[in-house]
């Protein structure tokens, strides 16, 4: 993690309007800045308000952006085998 492109090594550091984070959310690095401070803890649309995001969008050819969707649950992938005329019989 970075805070104002300074590497953060302690578990808590101190932020405030204007400084720029810079992590890793999973396999994206992650770039916003600080708007304002809550006073209270609350929903996720009130936290979003209190930061811009800079995070560059991702390449076309990013591998992530041929994702097609979520995993099918057991009901579609019933109605696709249905649909293709397997499922029952094809032990």
């Amino acid at each position: 993690m970075r805070v104002n492109a300074t590497r953060v090594t302690k578990p808590a550091s101190a932020v405030g309007p204007g400084d720029v984070l810079t992590f890793a959310q999973g396999r994206q690095i992650r770039v916003i800045r600080i708007v304002a401070l809550a006073t209270r803890r609350g929903p996720a649309p009130e936290a979003q308000a209190l930061y811009d995001d800079l995070t560059p969008p991702p390449a076309p050819d990013a591998p992530d952006a041929a994702r097609t969707g979520p995993r099918p649950t057991k009901k579609d992938r019933r109605s696709l085998d249905a649909m293709r005329g397997e499922g029952e019989g094809d032990f």
